[in-house]
C-alpha cells in the first residue's frame, strides 16, 4: 500500500506541472527535489554567466550522433548549482536530453533554446541531476509550449521527461470517475509507448490506473506500466486528445521512495526520543 501511495503521489506531480520550469521543480519536492537550500555545492572552475538569459548566444551547431543540430544551450537564469568535475558538462547533458527527446517525442531541436539547471541532490532526491527546459522561443513563460527533462548528472540516465502546452480552448479539468474503471484506451497507449521506446528492460506485463490531474489547462491521466521484471514506469496522457505528455522512470521512483523511507524513519526516531525524554508529573490532591 505504501508503494502504491508513493506511485500515486509522484505520478500526480507529473500530471499537474505544465506551468514551466519554475513550477516543474517547485510543484512537489517529492519528485523533483527542488529544496536546494538543504544541499551543499562543491565549487569548481565551471563558469556561469551572471545573467545567462540576456547573454543568450545565437544558436550554434551541436554534433549529435553524427548529425548537426542547430540549437542554443545556456544556463537557466534561476540556476544556483555548480557541477563537479565528475558531472557531465552542461553541453553533454543537453546532448543526452536531446537524444531522449528524439527517441520519445521524435522532437527535432533545430532552432530550439535549451536552458539547463544543475542540482547537486537534496533530501528528497539525493542524486545529482541536470534539468533541461526546451522551448522554440527565447522567452520562458509559464504558458510556453515546452519539453522538460531530468537526468543523472554523472551517467546521463533519464529520470523524468515531460511535454506541457497551453490549450487554445477551454476544456473541463474535473475528475472523471468513469476512467478509474474504464481506462483501457490509455493503458494500451502507455504499453505501446513503453515498448516502442524500450523504457523497460523486459516484456510489459500489464498497465494499471494511477491517478488524474491537469497540466496547466490540459486535463491528464496517469497509468503505471509494469514489466515482467517488476519495473514500473508512470505514463501521463492528456484526457483531452490522448496526447502523450510525460513519464517518470523506475529509477526515479526508487530513489524517491528510498529517500522518503529514510526521512520517515528519522522522524519516527526523533518522535520516539522525545517521548522517552518527556517527564510527566502527576499531582494527586486529597480532599478532606
Amino acid at each position: 500500500m505504501k508503494q502504491k501511495n508513493i506511485l500515486k503521489l509522484t505520478a500526480a506531480t507529473l500530471a499537474i506541472i505544465g506551468a514551466g520550469t519554475i513550477l516543474f521543480y517547485s510543484a512537489a519536492e517529492v519528485t523533483l527535489a527542488a529544496n536546494a537550500k538543504k544541499t551543499e555545492t562543491i565549487p569548481t572552475s565551471y563558469q556561469v554567466p551572471d545573467n545567462p538569459e540576456t547573454a543568450l548566444p545565437a544558436p550554434q551547431a551541436k554534433e549529435e550522433n553524427s548529425e548537426k543540430i542547430n540549437y542554443s544551450v545556456s544556463m537557466d537564469s534561476l540556476n544556483t548549482g555548480t557541477p563537479t568535475d565528475m558531472d557531465l558538462t552542461m553541453e553533454e547533458a543537453a546532448q543526452a536530453g536531446a537524444r531522449y527527446l528524439k527517441n520519445i517525442y521524435g522532437l527535432d531541436l533545430e532552432g530550439a533554446y535549451v536552458y539547463m539547471s544543475y542540482y547537486p541532490g537534496t533530501e528528497t532526491f539525493p542524486r545529482a541531476f541536470w534539468s533541461g527546459d526546451v522551448l522554440f522561443q527565447k522567452e520562458q513563460t509559464p504558458e510556453s509550449t515546452r519539453w522538460t527533462y531530468m537526468i543523472d548528472a554523472v551517467t546521463g540516465e533519464m529520470f523524468t521527461i515531460d511535454h506541457s502546452r497551453q490549450l487554445e480552448i477551454s476544456v473541463p479539468l474535473d475528475y472523471d470517475t468513469a476512467l478509474e474503471k474504464d481506462y483501457h484506451l490509455y493503458a494500451e497507449l502507455a504499453k505501446k509507448k513503453v515498448e516502442e521506446c524500450k523504457l523497460i528492460d523486459s516484456p510489459v506485463d500489464r498497465a494499471e490506473y494511477n491517478c488524474q490531474g491537469y497540466s496547466g489547462n490540459d486535463p491528464t491521466i496517469t497509468v503505471d506500466v509494469i514489466g515482467q521484471n517488476g519495473e514500473i514506469v508512470n505514463m501521463s496522457f492528456s484526457r483531452y486528445d490522448q496526447m502523450f505528455l510525460g513519464l517518470i522512470t523506475d529509477t526515479s521512483r526508487k530513489i524517491t521512495e528510498s529517500a522518503l523511507d529514510k526521512i520517515a524513519g528519522e522522524v519516527m526516531s526523533v518522535d520516539a526520543e522525545n517521548v522517552e525524554n518527556d517527564t510527566i508529573t502527576w499531582t494527586t490532591s486529597v480532599i478532606k
